[in-house]
């Protein structure tokens, strides 16, 4: 499934944000304070990947201005509209087979836990009247003409039982209803012809046959509906909210996480390190067993062929200088070392005392992004969509410019991110971006007008020339600020 739009109501400083149209990638931007985040947190609460899915509080969600007694469970919060890929649509149908022409999907939320789900597209439940109708026609003569052949004391049973039949099958606009009382009708019908030992034709045999096939695909379609209505929300995709980005330490001991590990009582930071080992292709549990064992260059061979792909796959990423990344075993003691080859002066520093921007984007890079592949492969890129709030807050505009290339290039999944920066706006997808305002009576909305429409998006425009030339001085912080408020408000 693809997420292909969503709307929030009723929640915090969003009274109504509209229908939010999404691509692969979209952008939420916007000033400081106009609620951007509140739609990701909306939105996260439909299915949120930690689980399960819990009821939301009104004292802290719903809107402040308006009564508490206004709320009830079934409050709207949540909307959103799916596109179903092609071997989706044909497991829906095999689940409900009337779903044929269902390409969309729709699955929402209130304030209490139940969610619902509907099939966008889906026709009332009907019937050829005409060709039922016919059958019966048919069908009533057919049983006559068979009573005719038997002696009197079977003839009038079941001459009766086809009159009563012609009554019971007229058709009722409730149809439920009518295909339950056709069932009986029909089992009556054929009990009666089995008493009195008479059999019909081929072809009114063959009708009611096919009324008793009728019928119960009417009576199974609610069962069915409501099993599709499930798989459509054992379906979604799950969302990973991202607010504050994990921190990576530059030692950690290994004997320790391996001890954390096996009470299960990791710290953020051993989690954190499992992660990176992951990503790096190292084991723990091996490395401590060789230490255990003495068989040091076993150890050392094992890390440095790891610290040399991490170094390849950093600099493929971080465009702001070619930096070496080291891993160095003194006993269970791990250390995550960053030198730059290319400096003054190469000095071997900890992760931990490298810029802030840079141990973000490692952090990004090994603990989120390496973590989340993992994750995927539980149910494929299509499992979940990525809520990033507010991400390449530290970085360079460059470095911000780097991390647009990442989520472009090295993510399957569908990404919303928010932020306040021209520099994290995809230059070349305007389409892509949506306008986050907070508007007095309004609370927070949003445009799905292409930046490209905007005022000012010739200063944003400006901004990202600046920010990808590589012999422009960087822009002051305060400039880039005052210049992104002032043509996001224009």
């Amino acid at each position: 499934m693809r997420l292909a739009s969503f709307q929030i109501t009723h929640f915090r400083s969003i009274n109504d944000s509209g229908p939010i149209e999404l691509s692969r990638i979209t952008t939420i931007l916007g000033r400081n304070d106009t609620g951007k985040s509140n739609l990701l947190r909306a939105l996260h609460s439909l299915n949120p990947a930690e689980g399960p899915v819990s009821a939301l509080s009104p004292i802290k969600n719903f809107p402040r201005h308006r009564r508490l007694s206004e709320c009830t469970a079934d409050t709207p919060v949540v909307h959103t509209r799916w596109r179903l890929e092609p071997q989706e649509q044909a497991e829906l149908v095999r689940l409900l087979p009337r779903a044929s022409g269902v390409s969309h999907v729709t699955a929402g939320r209130g304030y209490g836990p139940a969610r619902w789900a509907g099939l966008e597209g889906l026709g009332d439940l009907s019937i050829d009247v005409g060709d039922a109708k016919g059958k019966i026609r048919k069908i009533v003569p057919a049983v006559k003409a068979a009573a005719e052949k038997l002696a009197d004391e079977l003839r009038a049973p079941l001459e009766q039982a086809a009159d009563a039949f012609d009554g019971a099958m007229i058709l009722n606009p409730d149809l439920l209803k009518w295909s339950e009382g056709a069932q009986l009708a029909l089992a009556a019908l054929r009990q009666a012809l089995a008493a009195a030992g008479a059999e019909l034709a081929d072809k009114p045999a063959q009708m009611v046959t096919e009324l008793e096939e009728l019928s119960l695909s009417i009576v199974s379609d609610g069962p069915a509906l409501a099993r599709a209505k499930d798989w459509i929300l054992a379906r979604l995709p799950r969302f990973v909210f991202v607010d504050e980005y994990p921190a990576l330490q530059g030692r950690q001991n290994i004997a320790d996480y391996l001890s954390s590990e096996a009470r299960d009582h990791l710290s953020s930071a051993q989690r954190s390190f499992g992660t990176l080992c992951r990503a790096a292709g190292l084991d723990p549990r091996e490395l401590h067993a060789l230490h255990e064992r003495g068989d040091q260059a076993t150890r050392n061979q094992l890390v440095n062929r790891a610290g040399a792909a991490m170094t390849a796959e950093i600099r493929r990423l971080w465009k702001d200088r070619p930096l070496k990344v080291r891993f160095n075993l003194d006993g269970d003691e791990f250390d995550t070392l960053v030198s730059d080859p290319g400096g003054a002066y190469e000095v071997e520093v900890g992760l931990d005392e490298r810029s802030r921007g840079f141990q973000w984007f490692f952090a990004f890079h090994v603990a989120f992004f390496a973590g989340l592949r993992g994750e995927a492969g539980e149910q494929g890129d299509g499992g979940i969509v990525l809520l990033l709030d507010e991400p390449g807050l530290h970085l360079h505009p460059r470095s911000q410019a780097d991390l647009l290339a990442h989520f472009e290039q090295d993510f399957a999944q569908q990404i919303v991110y928010t932020t306040h920066s021209p520099f994290m706006v995809p230059a070349g997808e305007k389409a892509s971006v949506r306008i986050a305002q907070l508007e007095g009576g309004a609370g927070t909305t949003l445009s799905s007008r292409e930046l490209a429409a905007m005022g000012g998006s010739a200063r944003i425009g400006a901004l990202f020339d600046l920010a990808q030339e590589p012999s422009a001085a960087p822009a002051e912080p305060a400039a880039v600020a005052e210049a992104a408020v002032a043509a996001v408000a224009a």
